[in-house]
């Protein structure tokens, strides 16, 4: 099987063949991580209700949470207006981020000078 024509007909991919996708907690709205997923990584994450994506360092799929247990357990999937990012809201079972904390984006907050 492969991703549905409709759904990759609306896809803009970067020129290695990747859309990013942001990764959202369903019911608090807490960013957890970008990954990136190309065409079968997002068919097998619609047909199975679990989070697959495209590893680019190790040139392969993971599902999260087969070796470290932290699973993300798909809720809902959307595509931007322009087709280049995917939002994937998600029931995150322990640790979202490869370090082990709850999110990647808790680690190194930045200061805004500018802010009103």
């Amino acid at each position: 099987m492969a991703l549905d024509p409709k759904i990759a007909d609306r896809l803009k991919r970067t020129p290695d063949g990747l859309v990013p996708a942001i990764v959202q907690q369903h019911d608090t709205g807490e960013v957890l991580m970008l990954a990136w997923m190309d065409d079968e990584a997002l068919h097998r994450t619609l047909t199975s209700g679990r989070a697959t994506y495209w590893s680019r360092s190790r040139g392969e799929y993971w599902v999260k949470g087969d070796t470290s247990g932290h699973v993300q357990w798909v809720r809902h999937v959307a595509l931007d207006c322009d087709g280049d990012t995917i939002l994937l809201k998600v029931d995150q079972v322990g640790a979202a981020c490869h370090t082990g904390d709850r999110t990647c984006f808790d680690a190194d907050v930045l200061d805004v000078i500018g802010a009103p």
